[in-house]
């Protein structure tokens, strides 16, 4: 008699059935009402005003567990003889075949079957639900593991052995299944069997566990030499640095230092190239310190670091360091720390060539080791990397590597020949005819001059002027030829200068400043004059400034004013007035309408002075008359040019009439006028300070008709402008 509790509901002899329609077979005995779980309606809260007396959440969870009722579970039958046991069997059997037949394809339903019938002790029923099972999915290897497992567990060996050969047949490359076959092998104490199994799965050429399993299974039996013989076919079959490494690492376990060592050695040869050789390298390596060969140890770290690609070995070359920190001298030491650092910039350069910055630092630590060989080619791989475009932006760090290579040549490795090759065959690679470097043109120059080689200087600063002249390119070539003497030289390439940019004030001036000084005066003033002639200039005011000093200096007071005369006619600016009545205050009278010397000697002292004040009051007149009548809109500039009158006429003494500039003195208002907007609307006001002239008080009333006047006038000379 047995006592069984079925999975689910239906049973003979036990309690009463509910009708057909209220019946759900995944309910067992229970009706759908008495399971239905009603939920309470939702009641709107009128109330929300805090309770007086609070509960907390842990004690809503107690009371809901105190509250919980007990759990559902369907009523136990008792099988009292073997009828009622036959008819049990025969409706559970009648279930799960209805459930196959539902769900044939569901692995799960098939292995619930056949355990169960395991568990009726019906072995040969259950045999039978497996084999039917394989015949739906025989690729599933879950089902053969199942099925093994229930021969192997009631111990029906030669069975198991036969499911796990059609497993392993159908299945191959299922490594769980040989293991599953081995380790029963195993357990059974068949190490032959066992041994033939692994055979047949080496066959299929497994990944490096199958291969490692089998030589864990000859170990634990103490076959050493079939698991060298092993590793031989594994390393064959899997030719990689960890292979090898579990190789010598198996030999030096067992004291072959010298097997180890040709295992390693075999590795080096076979894998120097491979993608993962740093890993087998640093393990070479550490084989040799474990055995004391530090020599050995460190020719394989020199020899790898030469291999293996920089980018794969920062592993090695940390080791290295670590390895002399422990092993080596100072020298050794340093060699390893810069080894590293050459590792890292290399590293920098391969993942981009373009970046300069890079290679500098990188020329750098060369230059600190010192070896030139290394330089030169540190050097001649950054110069290779020209930049991608002809624009100059992309080449003004690029052209820094050719000037620090010509130093280093000239300065450091002393070897004038490479120096001259660099610097013309950096020359030759600038495209000139879109942009140009002067610093490289007037370099390579010097250099040839400190060779003590002007001709050859010459003829590179005569091409730079040919090929692409620029203002530094002229002005060192003309410094040269200045320190060296050669005016005639210096005309020349201010000529050509002054023919390449007209309008650059610099080489006019320049140019001038060289004749002043050779007591050229009339050269220097014909060169004033075409400069003064030309129709645009960088700089005009300097250039004016300097021509009037220059008249000045060579006391051509006549010349002089005629040139300020010259020069309003150009621009009326506030600052050319105040220059020109400064000029008139400080100037002498000689010249001056043809007099003789013997006259200007008799002129006496203060009629000099009153002479100097009445002209320098006429220019001031003018100013003031020009600005009230021409630019009305000027009054701040007018009211200066006041400030400055009255100033110059306080510092006249005697002779200055302070009264006849303050009659002339505005009176300071502040106003407010608007700013305009984006949108041309007024949304808020500045203040300004406005200038009030007395005549303008004087004419209130006419204000508004000398305004239309002028804006006539104004129109009407702009017309005849354009005509």
């Amino acid at each position: 008699m047995a006592l069984i509790t079925p999975a689910s509901g239906g049973g003979g002899g036990g309690g009463d059935k509910a009708p057909p329609s209220a019946s759900d077979p995944s309910l067992g005995f229970l009706t759908k009402r008495d399971t239905e779980v009603k939920l309470p309606r939702a009641t709107r809260v009128k109330n929300k005003t805090p309770a007086s007396v609070q509960i907390t959440a842990e004690q809503i969870l107690r009371e809901a567990r105190e509250r919980q009722e007990p759990e559902i579970r369907p009523p136990k039958q008792k099988i009292t003889d073997s009828i009622e046991l036959s008819e049990y069997r025969l409706r559970r059997r009648k279930e799960f075949e209805d459930v196959i037949r539902r769900v044939r394809w569901n692995v799960n339903a098939w292995v619930k079957y056949a355990k169960w019938e395991e568990q009726q002790r019906d072995f040969a029923r259950a045999r039978s639900v497996y084999e039917r099972a394989l015949d739906v999915a025989h690729r599933d290897h879950t089902l053969w593991l199942k099925y093994a497992e229930f021969e192997m567990r009631n111990r029906f060996v030669n069975h198991a052995r036969n499911v796990w050969d059609r497993a392993v047949s159908l299945l191959p490359r299922v490594d769980q299944l040989w293991y599953k076959y081995i380790h029963m092998e195993e357990l059974l104490g068949a190490v032959a069997n066992a041994r033939q199994v692994f055979e047949r799965w080496m066959a299929w050429r497994p990944d490096t566990a199958g291969w490692n399993s089998y030589i864990k299974f000859e170990l634990r039996y103490g076959e050493v030499e079939r698991a060298r013989a092993i590793y031989e076919r594994f390393v064959a079959e899997h030719p990689r640095p960890d292979t090898f490494i579990r190789y010598a690492k198996f030999e030096m376990k067992r004291g072959e230092v010298e097997r180890a060592r040709q295992v390693y050695e075999r590795a080096a040869d076979l894998l120097a190239d491979d993608e993962d050789a740093q890993v087998l390298f640093v393990a070479f390596a550490e084989f040799e310190e474990r055995c004391r060969e530090v020599e050995r140890a460190r020719a394989i770290y020199k020899y790898a670091l030469d291999r293996v690609p920089k980018g794969q070995a920062e592993e090695l070359y940390r080791k290295f360091l670590a390895f002399e920190k422990q092993f080596g001298d100072r020298e050794g030491i340093e060699d390893a720390i810069v080894g590293k650092r050459r590792f890292q910039y290399e590293d920098e350069v391969r993942k981009n060539p373009l970046n300069y910055d890079s290679w500098f630092d990188y020329i750098r630590l060369e230059e600190s080791v010192g070896n030139n060989d290394r330089i030169r080619e540190v050097y001649e791989r950054a110069i290779a990397n020209i930049p991608p475009a002809d624009e100059k932006r992309y080449w003004q760090r690029y052209i820094y590597l050719w000037i620090n290579y010509a130093l280093y040549e000239e300065l450091d490795a002393k070897d004038v020949e490479r120096t001259r090759e660099v610097y013309s065959e950096c020359l030759k690679l600038v495209p000139h005819k879109k942009f140009t470097f002067a610093k490289m043109w007037l370099m390579a120059a010097q250099f040839e001059i400190r060779q003590r080689n002007l001709k050859a200087a010459r003829q590179i600063l005569g091409n730079a002027i040919g090929m692409s002249p620029k203002g530094k390119i002229f002005k060192k070539y003309i410094e040269i030829e200045l320190y060296l003497g050669n005016f005639d030289r210096c005309r020349t390439l201010y000529e050509k200068y002054i023919e390449w940019s007209p309008a650059n004030c610099y080489a006019w001036r320049k140019y001038a400043e060289l004749e002043k000084n050779l007591s050229e005066t009339d050269r220097a003033r014909s060169i004033y004059e075409l400069a003064i002639a030309q129709p645009a200039l960088d700089t005009p005011e300097v250039l004016w400034k300097e021509y009037l000093q220059f008249e000045i200096d060579e006391n051509e007071f006549d010349r002089t004013r005629e040139l300020y005369e010259r020069l309003l006619d150009r621009t009326k600016h506030l600052k050319v007035w105040i220059s020109y009545t400064e000029f008139e205050a400080s100037a002498g009278l000689a010249g001056e309408d043809g007099e003789s010397e013997e006259i200007k000697n008799e002129v006496s002292y203060h009629e000099q002075q009153i002479e100097r004040v009445r002209r320098c009051r006429a220019i001031f007149e003018r100013a003031f008359e020009y600005f009230r009548t021409s630019a009305p809109e000027l009054k701040e500039e007018r009211a200066m040019l006041l400030e400055e009158w009255l100033n110059k006429e306080v510092s006249f003494g005697d002779l200055g009439d302070v009264t006849l500039v303050q009659k002339k003195a505005p009176r300071k208002v502040k106003r407010k006028r608007p700013i305009p907007t984006e949108d041309g609307s007024t949304v808020a006001y500045e203040e300004y300070i406005d200038y009030i002239f007395p005549d303008e008080v004087a004419l209130a009333p006419n204000l508004k008709i000398l305004e239309a006047a002028y804006k006539w006038k104004k129109q009407k000379t702009d017309d005849t402008d354009d005509v």
